[in-house]
This record gives C-alpha cells, sequence and structure tokens, in this order.
C-alpha cells in the first residue's frame, strides 16, 4: 500500500484536519481513520477527533484491492458510459453490488476487479468504486468511480442532490394520484428482513407519479427519491396500499403470473463529470423479462411517449409545484 505523510501546520481535530489535507469528504476521511489506515506520530490511530499539535507526523493510505477469496465470475454486465474517471452500468437483476459477511456469490465489484477496471479506494476494501448502491433484486443505471477524486466529487453530488436517478416501476394497484411521500424509514421491529416506516427512523421523501394503467389495473409510474434509504421506494409504496410486481418481501401476491423478480428499474441518471463539470443524463435500457410485460399489458406508442428521457423530469417539477 502506498503510504504518505505529511507534518500538522495547525492544531484541530485529526478528521478535520485530514480532510483540509486531502481535500476528500468528512465521510470518507472518518472512514480511513475507523480503518486504522491512519497513523500519528508511529502510532495508529482510530478515533475521529483526536486533537492534533503542530508538528506532528500523519501518516496515512488507501487500501489496494485484494480479493479475500477467489469466485467465479461467469456474467457479464452492460457498460452505459465510460471513461479515465468513472463508468455506468446497467446492473441486472439477483446481482449484490459489493461483497459482504452474508454474500457467498459474485458481486458486481468482482466482476468489475476482474475486469481490471481501475477502482476508487476511499470506501474501503468491499466496496471499491461503488459511490451509490441499488437492491439486488432492482436493475439500472450504477455509477461506479475509478480514482478517489472522481470518487468524492460524486459523493458530494450525491449529498447536495445534483446527482439522482428517475426509477420505473410496475405496481400492483393504481395510485389514487401522483405525489410526493415524506415518512421516515427503519428496520421493521417485527421483521428484521423489512424496512418499515418507523416515527423514529431517518427521513425518507419518495415522489411517485402515475404513467398509464393497464386493463388488468397494473399500472406503470415513475418515481423519484430526494433521500436513500434502503428499501425506500418499497416501503413508502407499502404504506400506500401499493406493491411492485415480484415483491413478494412487502406484500405483492402474484397468482397467474410467474414474476419471479422486483420490476423496478433505475431508468435515468443524471449528474454533473466529476472532471470536466459537463452535465450528463444516462438512460439504461429496460431488460428483456419488464419490457416483455410491459409490451404485453400496455400500448407501446403510449409507453415510449411517457417514458420518454427528455420529459420525464417535467413530471416531478409539476409534482413538487403541486406540494
Amino acid at each position: 500500500m502506498d503510504l504518505k505523510s505529511f507534518e500538522v501546520g495547525f492544531t484541530g481535530r485529526l478528521d478535520k484536519v485530514l480532510t483540509d489535507i486531502l481535500g476528500e469528504s468528512r465521510n470518507q476521511v472518518e472512514q480511513l481513520i475507523k480503518e486504522g489506515l491512519v497513523s500519528l506520530n508511529g502510532d495508529v490511530i482510530t478515533k475521529t477527533g483526536k486533537k492534533l499539535s503542530v508538528g506532528d507526523r500523519v501518516e496515512y493510505r488507501f487500501k489496494e484491492i485484494v480479493p479475500k477469496e477467489p469466485v467465479v465470475v461467469d456474467f457479464d454486465v452492460e457498460i452505459l458510459y465510460e471513461d479515465e474517471v468513472m463508468m455506468v452500468v446497467n446492473k441486472p437483476s439477483g446481482l449484490v453490488v459489493h461483497p459482504a459477511p452474508s454474500v457467498k456469490e459474485a458481486t458486481l465489484v468482482d466482476w468489475l476487479v476482474q475486469k481490471g477496471v481501475s477502482l476508487s479506494t476511499i470506501s474501503g476494501e468491499e466496496r471499491h468504486g461503488i459511490v451509490h448502491r441499488i437492491d439486488k433484486d432492482t436493475t439500472g443505471a450504477l455509477v461506479i468511480a475509478k480514482t478517489n477524486e472522481a470518487h468524492q466529487k460524486l459523493s458530494e453530488q450525491l449529498q447536495n442532490k445534483s446527482m439522482g436517478r428517475y426509477y420505473l416501476s410496475l405496481i400492483d394497484y393504481p395510485l389514487k394520484e401522483s405525489g410526493i411521500v415524506d415518512k421516515p424509514i427503519a428496520r421493521n421491529p417485527s421483521n428484521r428482513l423489512k424496512m418499515g416506516i418507523v416515527p423514529s427512523g431517518k427521513e425518507a421523501k419518495s415522489a411517485f407519479c402515475k404513467l398509464l394503467e393497464s386493463d388488468k389495473r397494473v399500472e406503470l409510474i415513475a418515481v423519484k427519491l430526494f433521500t436513500g434509504r434502503t428499501h425506500q421506494i418499497r416501503v413508502h409504496l407499502e404504506s400506500l396500499g401499493r406493491h411492485i410486481l415480484g415483491d413478494d418481501l412487502y406484500g405483492f401476491k402474484s397468482k397467474k403470473d410467474t414474476i419471479d423478480r422486483v420490476f423496478l428499474h433505475a431508468y435515468k441518471l443524471y449528474l454533473t463529470h466529476p472532471t470536466t463539470g459537463e452535465k450528463m443524463e444516462v438512460v439504461a435500457p429496460l431488460f428483456s423479462d419488464m419490457q416483455e410485460f410491459i409490451n404485453k399489458n400496455f400500448n407501446k406508442g403510449e409507453v415510449d411517449e411517457k417514458i420518454n428521457p427528455d420529459i420525464i423530469d417535467n413530471y416531478f417539477t409539476t409534482i413538487t409545484e403541486r406540494m
């Protein structure tokens, strides 16, 4: 690992001084410290609030990619955009984004490592390159950072909401109206596999837009998130008595259908390029199973008109103005 150091020129907390020196976000610097990657005068420091004095010597390093165990990667992932500092992929259903103790199969990070993609390291060993994530069963646009500088700038965009995604989903019964759900989310106290609406939970805000209703009362909707909580769309829909097709965890009950995965897709990504400052939009095509279901139950011309990437932003401007 590449060890770097500097002499402290002003007093302050370790996390604050290191943030100023590296130009990284506070959260990313705190992660480095907690993982034992920062030393003070030769001693490893894991307390972010450690006080520094002028003349102290701080050493730090970023983790390298070292696979813990060989994994078999027998799949490929569509790349929607790529350059020297970042890439956007169209994540398929059933693919976990990054390794975890409970994950036995190959992940998106494993695929990236096998391809030899240069990845940022500031998020820690298990999450190389991962700027944001989506659930295992959710499909669509996902950003990968190749450098720490790009990762930091993209993370800042997540924080200030200048980067985001518009989702498409199919639900089991039409919404009463388009609108915003603003309800806090936390782990469901009665089912640890689920999240739920919990008064003491974290703030969570979603906007839902009605697009098209089929003869079977299935509805195609668009969704925008203002926060990024685990299972947020699924939980907020459940609070409205609606469920995503295929989402049996939160209450979808399939009858004659054979839908074996959650029909939720991150359709359009918007962001600012971390190096050039250029405004970017990337559209992730629907996967064949969801596309075939839509073709079977809706008029293609109407669908194409409603999910036109050039106008989908306008739906949420209208909803926000109404609230």
